[in-house]
């Protein structure tokens, strides 16, 4: 008779002729092989799941598929069943799965444990700062997994990042999310911080923009402070999240910095979530030995939502904002804006402030009226000439300003203006867009676009000068 790993072994080596690549990984890889009993004709097949979720998904998704390969490798029919090996908290104090299993019983582990380490971290929590004062780890309250809408789109980025939140550093390290701007990448990496520290509330955690890892960087540099830098980031965490970490390409130092803070971690077996507006591969500027790190783990992406779950995104947005949204008003809107949630949700916000100034319900007629002043009529042709001299007019500028390297405040902000609309309107990378702006680099761009984002919700004079700009196109 067969050893049972060694079955387990060739009904893998089965499915992974009938099961996608990341699917494989993802959610076979990780199971284990508690136990198999052979009883009038049939094999009775147990598999431990690391989590909950895990399990259920591997119920709904792939149960028939390993029985089918378990019964080509045994020719009997196969009935599997699906345990959970336990959670990271409390881990300490109840037996693992091997521990727990009957004698005789084989199993096959894919994973390594969990183990935090036990140096000089700081103790964050939902809201909590980091008390170190080298930098600021705020998690944003409103990020959770309960408040993700989960739709076709980023089925498989959410459910990633929920495994990864329920047991780090055992599945998936490191994970890599990406997606164009404003579809919940940020969002995700908060509720992969708030989950754990919620299950562990002695998780270290951090959060924290390539851009700040690389400004913290320089100026440690500048003051001498490189082996605190390294101590921080290299021994302090149990799960370090990185949103935009595609800032660091081309930036030499940084990403040798990054490159030895990053084995560090991974040697260490600590959790590393990072996201990227592009897949690794079409990172332009990234050092191979870099790139190859980001795809270690599992790579994940996220595309714009289908219609149904760009509805739900504004209805849930509306219930918890305790704000009526008519059904015909959220069709509208969600028909209308099909690429960037981001850009959805800052329309409901700018129709709950109509409401609250004029005293009016929300209607189609609103709807309409504030979608002109974001998006521009369908039937307008909105090239970068057309924003460049709409830019140029509003601002009294020529358009040599906007393409020239003149970094005062008069020209600076209307070319971040200008960055952003081409972005917004015609979808053009980073990269093609610095060059209808005078040869301006990736980052440059790419900071450009998300400071006008965050001023449009705080800066009234940005707002009224974008919104003017708008209706010139």
């Amino acid at each position: 008779m067969h050893e049972w790993p060694e079955i387990w072994q060739a009904a893998y080596r089965m499915l992974e002729q009938v099961v996608v690549s990341n699917q494989l990984e993802a959610w076979i890889q990780p199971l284990q092989l508690l136990g198999t009993e052979s009883l009038e004709g049939k094999i009775k097949v147990r598999l431990g799941a690391p989590n909950d979720f895990s399990a259920q998904w591997v119920r709904d998704h792939h149960k028939t598929q390993i029985e089918s390969a378990f019964s080509q490798v045994t020719g009997m029919p196969c009935e599997l069943s699906l345990l959970v090996s336990g959670e990271i908290q409390g881990a300490d104090e109840r037996p693992t799965l091997q521990e727990a299993e009957p004698k005789g019983a084989s199993s096959t582990s894919f994973l390594a444990p969990f183990t935090p380490t036990a140096s000089m971290g700081v103790i964050l929590s939902s809201g909590s700062r980091n008390v170190s004062g080298l930098h600021d780890f705020e998690l944003d309250p409103r990020y959770t997994f309960e408040t993700f809408v989960v739709g076709n789109s980023n089925q498989f980025a959410h459910a990633s990042a929920f495994a990864v939140a329920e047991q780090p550093a055992r599945q998936y390290n490191p994970l890599f999310l990406y997606s164009p701007p404003g579809l919940g990448k940020t969002h995700l990496l908060h509720a992969i911080g708030h989950h754990l520290i919620r299950n562990r509330p002695n998780a270290r955690v951090a959060y924290l923009s390539a851009e700040g890892f690389v400004n913290e960087m320089i100026d440690s540099l500048q003051h001498g402070r490189m082996s605190q830098f390294r101590a921080k980031y290299r021994d302090s965490y149990d799960l370090i999240l990185i949103d935009d970490i595609q800032f660091i390409a081309g930036k030499t130092k940084s990403e040798e910095e990054f490159f030895h803070t990053f084995n560090a971690l991974y040697n260490s077996k600590r959790q590393i979530v990072l996201t990227s507006d592009r897949a690794p591969k079409e990172i332009q500027g990234l050092e191979e030995r870099v790139r190859t790190r980001f795809e270690w783990g599992l790579v994940s992406d996220i595309t714009p939502p289908e219609i149904e779950t760009r509805i739900a995104i504004l209805k849930a947005k509306a219930e918890r904002d305790d704000m009526y949204l008519p059904d015909d008003v959220a069709t509208f809107l969600a028909t209308h804006i099909k690429s960037n949630v981001r850009e959805l949700e800052g329309l409901l916000i700018k129709l709950q402030a109509q409401m609250s100034l004029t005293g009016a319900e929300v209607s189609l007629e609103m709807a309409k009226h504030e979608l002109k002043i974001v998006v521009p009529e369908e039937s307008a042709t909105v090239t970068i000439d057309n924003i460049q001299a709409a830019v140029c007019k509003h601002f009294n500028l020529k358009t040599q300003e906007l393409r020239s390297a003149s970094r005062a405040r008069n020209v600076a902000m209307p070319r971040q203006i200008g960055m952003h609309l081409v972005r917004k309107y015609t979808g053009l990378g980073f990269n093609e867009i610095g060059h209808y702006f005078g040869g301006k680099d990736h980052s440059t761009v790419m900071y450009a676009c998300r400071k006008i984002e965050s001023d449009l919700e705080t800066d009234p004079i940005v707002r009224g000068a974008v919104e003017a700009i708008q209706n010139l196109l």
